[in-house]
């Protein structure tokens, strides 16, 4: 999702004790690091890819779909399984007969589907967007074969936001005899509070192993977790509606029923049907527009999971910014991004076809949202989704695009089979992400980032405990829990001193790099557990494997896959010395008593980097609350300076402001409140105005600015402002007309055993 897919989530952390499973006995780690103070405040992956998409002055008329019965020939895509591979229970040396995936039996708690016993081939949807209604209707063909005997249902996830209107089978004809159509019964049933299930009974003449057969479901979408309508007031121009979907990590059995699980991998095709003047866009390989029927066809050719599957619609148009890239957003904002990336990515993506292989997926564009995208940055396949508010950071936007071309070949390629493992994308992308800026922009630049980074981990560490199973990599969850609740900085960060150490063991980066690309070549369009990277690790240097580093003492594998803490060891990052040593210098000049203003003055934060600045006021940040006379010295000193800075500086000097009570620049609050309307700037300063005592002033620039927040982000603020069960998500007004009397707000979040959202989670 990047450091920028995963999203802000509302949970606390006494429901994450609640539902994470403690049943291993955690263990005490040791952390080798030094100095790592502060966290980030708003964290990121998040937590984004085709042949040129559409040439809009070039026509291509298409005969569309207009019926489900279709030929899935037509579609000229390869027949690919869904699985390429064996997959292994962990414990288990292999599954009997080196059979597939659908015997080995993988969990995925998160799926309430029978995916072991068939295999999906592919699958079409066939929607037409009505935005005056906001919904999606149309319908879904899946290509299945069975792949266990005695199967009598086909059971997909799906969610109460999806009304289902019928179930269809075509059975192929035996001996050329035709093709039998049959209306098939089907029943929902409650699975989490995250999705249900559509069990379809099957008649026997359908259930024959190996045999190939179609399912048509004809269905509606409503106000689902993963479709996302803006009216034109919530978008960037204001002057269209738009709509995008966010299926990380199991939000797209909202958008179609489906195998919602990683463990599950097929190819794709759409056709969407808009009004005039919508463009839509899919991640997908290949694209064709009708415009005399205003019709988009879509074929993704290679394997990807269901929460790999897009669409945005909207006013959006194109630029070109490299041979195999282009950036899409809407007008106002086009020529910004055009000028931000220009010549960037196709650099970006011949380091990393250098370290890691060939980029598979032919495009690698980029669509900016507006600021009510949920996360900063997801990696779809051929079109990475990307927050245009990042645009106002150069260096935050570099790092988050290098990390979603980074899931090109790893989380995209091969992925975690399930979320339990997210750190088998998320870490392993983090590593990829960080060799692709040492090779382009230098170690020290890196060491920098990582240092900014592993900050952010160790706050998060303090706020938890070292025992605490969420910071496990092999993050056991009972069924019911929503894998997303689970992503935080342990699947990057921990994850990505995992495989760092990995790499230190070979002794050699080149032949890390190396055993990297012979992993994505091994298992390309397939899932994989933690197993099979490590198995293939140690098969690939099998003198390590010889001299037992796996059972290396206090630094086992299986005491960095599943004890709790911080990670047993971390990367050298002493390359960024230079950059990093004025930032800890200027931090302990404002930690004395009575700082100097003559000797602090020497340094000039203009002319340090993003990463220097953020770097320096999350330390300062960690240190809060400050006296009063040092908060007055470091608004003069610094106030008006990050005011021309861009939002993710502002940010930490406005936390900072709040969390010390700093009346004199709380207009500057105001202002960037006003001016911001993205949730990963918004959820951090409402979190700490009402963590302390300015409530009330939170509650009335609320009221100033909700009409301007998308609904969703308004009922989180709601619930961070007033936590009224009057206020839940099913209740609340779309809109209040007054503030809840004094008398009857609640208790601050601190004050009930929350950990703030800033301390606890990123974005997918």
């Amino acid at each position: 999702m990047p450091f920028t897919a995963f999203l802000v989530v509302l949970c606390s952390f006494g429901f994450l004790l609640r539902r994470v499973s403690s049943l291993d006995r955690p263990f005490n780690s040791s952390n080798n690091v030094t100095n790592s103070i502060a966290c980030s405040s708003v964290f990121r992956r998040a937590r984004l890819r085709r042949p040129p998409l559409l040439k809009f002055d070039a026509v291509v008329t298409l005969s569309c779909i207009s019926s489900p019965n279709f030929t899935m020939a037509e579609l000229q895509r390869p027949t690919l399984c869904c699985c390429r591979k064996v997959l292994t229970v962990p414990g288990n040396k292999s599954c009997e007969g080196g059979r597939s995936l659908a015997h080995c039996r993988l969990v995925d708690v998160a799926s309430a589907s029978n995916f072991h016993s068939f295999k999906l081939r592919h699958f079409h949807l066939d929607l037409h967007l009505n935005f005056a209604v906001k919904r999606m209707t149309g319908w879904q063909v899946l290509e299945l074969t069975p792949v266990q005997p005695g199967v009598q249902s086909l059971i997909l996830d799906t969610h109460p936001s999806l009304l289902i209107h019928s179930v269809d089978c075509k059975v192929p004809g035996a001996s050329g005899a035709p093709d039998v159509f049959l209306s098939l019964t089907y029943r929902i049933e409650p699975f989490t509070d995250y999705g249900s299930s559509l069990n379809i009974s099957l008649p026997a003449a359908v259930i024959r192993p190996h045999r190939a057969f179609r399912v048509t479901i004809r269905y509606t979408t409503t106000d689902g977790p993963a479709i996302w309508w803006l009216d034109a007031e919530l978008t960037c121009g204001q002057t269209r509606p738009l709509v995008f979907t966010q299926g990380h990590s199991v939000c797209n059995r909202s958008f179609f029923p489906c195998f919602d699980t990683p463990a599950v991998k097929s190819t794709y095709s759409a056709t969407v049907r808009v009004p005039e003047g919508v463009t839509v866009l899919m991640s997908a390989s290949r694209s064709a527009y009708s415009k005399q029927d205003r019709v988009f066809q879509f074929s993704m050719e290679y394997p990807v999971p269901a929460y790999l599957v897009a669409l945005v619609a909207g006013d959006l148009q194109h630029a070109d910014i490299g041979p195999r890239s282009r950036v899409w957003a809407e007008p106002c904002i086009l020529t910004c991004a055009v000028s931000k990336l220009g010549g960037s990515v196709e650099r970006w993506l011949n380091v990393a076809e250098g370290l890691f292989g060939p980029y598979v997926w032919g495009r690698y564009d980029i669509v900016f949202l507006p600021p009510s995208f949920p996360i900063v940055a997801m990696e779809n396949p051929c079109l990475t989704f990307i927050i245009s508010s990042i645009l106002e950071s150069q260096e935050f936007l570099l790092i988050d695009v290098i990390h979603e071309i980074a899931h090109g070949w790893f989380g995209n390629a091969v992925t975690n089979a399930t979320w339990e493992e997210m750190w088998l994308s998320e870490g392993l992308a983090t590593y990829a992400q960080r060799r692709i800026t040492t090779e382009a922009y230098g170690e020290a630049f890196t060491c920098l980032e990582t240092v900014f980074r592993l900050d952010a981990l160790h706050r998060q560490m303090r706020l938890l405990g070292d025992n605490n199973p969420v910071s496990k990599l092999q993050a056991k969850f009972e069924p019911g829990i929503n894998p997303s609740s689970l992503m935080n900085l342990f699947t990057y960060e921990k994850g990505f001193c995992f495989v760092s150490y990995l790499s230190q063991l070979c002794g050699d980066i080149k032949r890390f790099d190396s055993f990297l690309r012979a992993y994505i070549e091994k298992f390309r369009f397939s899932s994989v557990i933690a197993q099979d990277l490590l198995d293939f690790f140690l098969g690939f240097f099998p003198e390590l494997k010889e001299s037992c580093v796996a059972q290396r003492e206090g630094l086992e594998f299986e005491r960095w896959l599943n004890g709790c803490g911080p990670p047993l060891c971390e990367p050298d990052l002493s390359a960024g010395r230079a950059l990093i040593s004025p930032v800890q210098h200027l931090c302990d000049l404002w930690g004395v008593d009575a700082p100097d203003p003559q000797v602090i003055s020497t340094f000039d934060l203009s002319s340090w980097s993003t990463f220097q600045t953020v770097l320096f006021l999350d330390r300062l940040l960690d240190r809060s609350p400050l006296p009063q006379e040092v908060m007055s010295l470091l608004s003069s000193c610094y106030s008006a300076l990050l005011d021309g800075m861009n939002a993710e500086v502002q940010i930490r000097w406005l936390q900072i402001v709040v969390r010390n009570s700093f009346y004199p620049d709380l207009s500057r609050v105001r202002s960037f409140l006003h001016k911001h309307t993205s949730r990963m700037y918004t959820v951090p300063l409402y979190e700490d105005l009402c963590g302390g005592v300015m409530k009330c002033f939170a509650v009335e620039v609320f009221y100033q600015t909700q009409a301007r927040l998308h609904p969703n982000l308004r009922r989180t603020l709601q619930q961070i402002l007033f936590q009224s069960s009057a206020l839940n998500t099913s209740t609340a007004p779309s809109l209040l007309t007054s503030p809840p009397s004094a008398t009857s707000s609640p208790t601050d979040p601190s004050a009930n055993g929350t950990i703030a959202l800033r301390d606890v989670n990123v974005s997918a």
